[in-house]
């Protein structure tokens, strides 16, 4: 007879979007037997636990994940609040589930990543880009060397400014909220999981701000590493396409040169586009964000987490956040992102912002006392 597993009890700590569809999946997942959830947002929090049948909620997120049902957590908070959540939750012995960034701050990030470490937490970073169809097409033939060895990644990332004026306009520590730190990232982690192996030894980059400084950010970055293999890899981003652009939240282009091939990914969404006199929405819509103009023509599919039908999310995020809940039931290995991943990717789009400042070329790995001399 198969032993029968004990359900697992699952604590949420931020109750918006993203946090709202990963405790509304642990609803639906027969593995998950007790879910707890923490926000200061009181209209959020109550919504939610009342959506899901929460068996708990607090403002307090010492309180949650000191309940002695919890066994894993999901840090769903705004960016610059991912490290005392996650810091705690990991001196308490619990599997993780981290939003991206592991945290907006260098030191930060490497305080957080020490205490997984030290405490062996198994902690994952949401990638959700990961768990699409045809990135993991593309991993399994450079994972089975069908174009040798790659000697050069070029990508190139172009978002809606929902994004940034969403993101920054809900705090005032800005200063690292920038289009690679917040939303570069995604396309980063991609690159490097695809080039697995391969360590960036130096970088150089450059910025302009002429359309978002007025909300504290940058509006492109683009810059290029050089890896400890002498591959190439240029990473370019800009998150200022205005409102009424149709790419609700992502496109993306991606080149893969090998000694004896190439893979060339569109992932821009122009192969399903709607165009209609009816408003098609915002995309990207955190609570209390409104954009000041509509969209008449939308690229389908270009939301990242998936898309609805029937009141449901279908798509990337659903496969990501399942797929975690059976790795905690189950221990079936998956591709997500590791604690580790999520500082080296914070680390490299943080070099980027500092190279595009100093104007220079940075040799890796960069001192994180360097984030702060300036």
């Amino acid at each position: 007879m198969t032993e029968q597993k004990k359900p697992l009890g699952l604590a949420v700590i931020g109750c918006g979007t993203i946090g709202r569809i990963r405790a509304e999946f642990a609803h639906d997942y027969p593995g998950i037997g007790w879910i707890g959830l923490c926000d200061i947002k009181e209209d959020l929090l109550d919504r939610l636990a009342e959506d899901v049948d929460a068996d708990f909620k607090t403002s307090n997120f010492e309180e949650l994940i000191a309940r002695p049902e919890v066994d894993a957590v999901i840090i769903a908070t705004d960016e610059n609040h991912h490290g005392a959540p996650t810091i705690a939750a990991a001196d308490a012995g619990h599997a993780l589930f981290i939003e991206k960034p592991l945290a907006t701050d260098a030191r930060e990030s490497r305080r957080v990543l020490d205490a997984i470490e030290t405490n062996n937490v198994d902690a994952v970073i949401g990638y959700t880009q990961r768990f699409r169809r045809r990135f993991l097409t593309v991993k399994e033939r450079l994972m089975t060397g069908q174009i040798g060895e790659v000697t050069g990644v070029v990508t190139r990332a172009l978002m809606n400014r929902m994004v940034p004026i969403a993101t920054v306009q809900r705090t005032n520590q800005r200063q690292n909220l920038t289009p690679m730190v917040v939303s570069g990232t995604h396309a980063l982690d991609m690159c490097m999981w695809l080039m697995e192996g391969k360590t960036p030894v130096s970088v150089y980059a450059q910025s302009n701000d002429k359309a978002l400084s007025q909300y504290g950010t940058k509006d492109s970055t683009f810059g290029i590493f050089t890896m400890d293999d002498g591959t190439m890899f240029s990473m370019n981003i800009s998150w200022a396409a205005p409102v009424v652009w149709p790419g609700a939240v992502y496109g993306l282009e991606i080149g893969i040169i090998g000694d004896r091939g190439v893979i060339d990914i569109e992932d821009t969404h122009r192969d399903l586009v709607i165009a209609s006199e009816i408003p098609q929405g915002a995309g990207y819509a955190p609570d209390g964000f409104t954009p000041e103009y509509q969209r008449h023509v939308d690229f389908m599919t270009s939301y990242p987490p998936g898309d609805i039908y029937n009141g449901q999310l279908w798509g990337p995020m659903r496969e990501e956040t399942v797929s975690w809940y059976q790795r905690l039931y189950t221990g079936m290995e998956t591709p997500h992102a590791t604690a580790h991943d999520g500082h080296r990717n914070l680390i490299m789009t943080m070099a980027m912002d500092l190279a595009s400042k100093r104007n220079e070329r940075m040799d890796m790995p960069i001192n994180l006392d360097a984030f702060y001399e300036d």
